[in-house]
């Protein structure tokens, strides 16, 4: 299982450890050819399994909702996108921020298992917000 860690969106620690895939023009290719970015913004949770960076789910925190965008998971690994989303969700959920994701079409069911659901369809993506059960 893989081991996801918070990083900052401009620590050189998150260069260091995705450089080499976000450069990488296979991966770029995952992407649909868009470049990934980061700022002061943005929060980035990394998936690591043997020493190995196997995914990674940016984040960019706006005033009232969380992004999840550009992202990359080895393989399209479930049990990676599982942890990395429950990551992501258990930071988010009390954060009174709407969370958000941009999803490649091929990984719906990853979210929707998650408890997303479809708010708008393009040809390659869609916008999913993740919805709260009132406690």
């Amino acid at each position: 299982m893989a081991v996801v860690v918070k990083m900052a969106g401009t620590s050189p620690e998150l260069y260091s450890c995705i450089a080499p895939l976000v450069m990488n023009p296979e991966i770029i290719k995952y992407n649909h050819n868009y470049p990934f970015k980061t700022s002061e913004s943005f929060v980035w949770f990394v998936a690591s399994s043997e020493e190995q960076v196997v995914g990674f789910f940016p984040v960019e925190v706006r005033k009232k909702s969380a992004v999840i965008n550009n992202y990359y998971v080895s393989n399209n690994d479930e049990d990676v996108f599982l942890s990395l989303l429950e990551a992501v969700i258990n930071e988010f959920m009390g954060a009174e921020k709407v969370l958000e994701a941009v999803v490649q079409k091929p990984h719906e069911s990853f979210f929707l298992a998650q408890g997303f659901e479809i708010e708008r369809t393009w040809s390659l993506y869609l916008k999913m917000k993740k919805k709260y059960e009132e406690k």
